[in-house]
């Protein structure tokens, strides 16, 4: 399977940034609304595996958003951390969220894109991204720069939506993304159009195995996955070479 496609050929990088522009506003309101507020704690452990295995670490958090991450990641005691979007209103927010947390000294926040990252090599020890690889429009490539900026033996850390097993959970999670999630997201945000794309985003996303394989391919190694919530999302993790 061609995963490195699979996720390109539906949007280009383009329509992405001005999309969660018009979003940004209602952005952390809808996410914790549509989870029921279980994405906090997927965050969370997110990070305590990072921790498990990194100390002080340098990092870099891709495709910020609103910077819950980069936010949460400040536990690990870092030497700093850097947040990267395309999306400027979304790191305005971010922006303001580390300042009303204390923490604008640690954490810095920059217009970047995903697959061409403005740092140079083996600048950071962990590069994390939460819910932001099935925007990019190069997965492979996304990875790949992600890589390229960490040291070796750095760490990778990918908090993403999955396809849970079981046919029945299954089934309801399909008919909650296909339905529920762009009227709800749609009504709140002014945008349905946005949450339909985040329902097709999701089902096109190479979860699983085919994540797995996308990781050895773009440079790493140790890859692992850990399942969340029956499966609806995943950790995978993996060590640059």
């Amino acid at each position: 399977m061609d995963t490195s496609r699979k996720i390109s050929d539906h949007h280009d990088k383009q329509m992405i940034g001005p999309m969660f522009d018009s979003i940004a506003w209602r952005y952390d309101f809808l996410n914790h609304l549509l989870s029921l507020g279980i994405d906090r704690s997927w965050r969370k452990k997110a990070i305590r595996i990072i921790g498990e295995s990194q100390r002080n670490p340098r990092i870099i958090d891709v495709a910020t958003g609103t910077g819950d991450l980069a936010i949460e990641a400040a536990s690990l005691d870092p030497v700093a951390i850097t947040g990267i979007d395309i999306s400027e209103k979304m790191l305005e927010l971010a922006k303001r969220k580390a300042e009303a947390e204390g923490l604008s000294k640690l954490i810095e926040f920059k217009k970047c894109e995903s697959e061409n990252i403005c740092f140079e090599d083996n600048s950071f020890d962990v590069a994390m991204v939460a819910f932001g690889v099935r925007n990019f429009s190069d997965p492979m490539k996304g990875l790949t720069e992600m890589g390229r900026v960490l040291c070796k033996g750095g760490f990778i850390m990918v908090l993403e939506f999955s396809r849970p097993d079981g046919t029945f959970f299954k089934h309801i999670y399909e008919l909650y993304f296909h339905n529920i999630l762009p009227s709800i997201g749609g009504l709140f945000s002014k945008n349905r159009k946005a949450y339909k794309y985040l329902n097709e985003s999701v089902m096109k996303f190479p979860d699983n195995e085919d994540f797995l394989a996308l990781l050895k391919k773009s440079g790493f190694s140790e890859v692992k996955q850990r399942k969340l919530t029956k499966g609806i999302a995943s950790i995978y993790t993996g060590i640059k070479v």
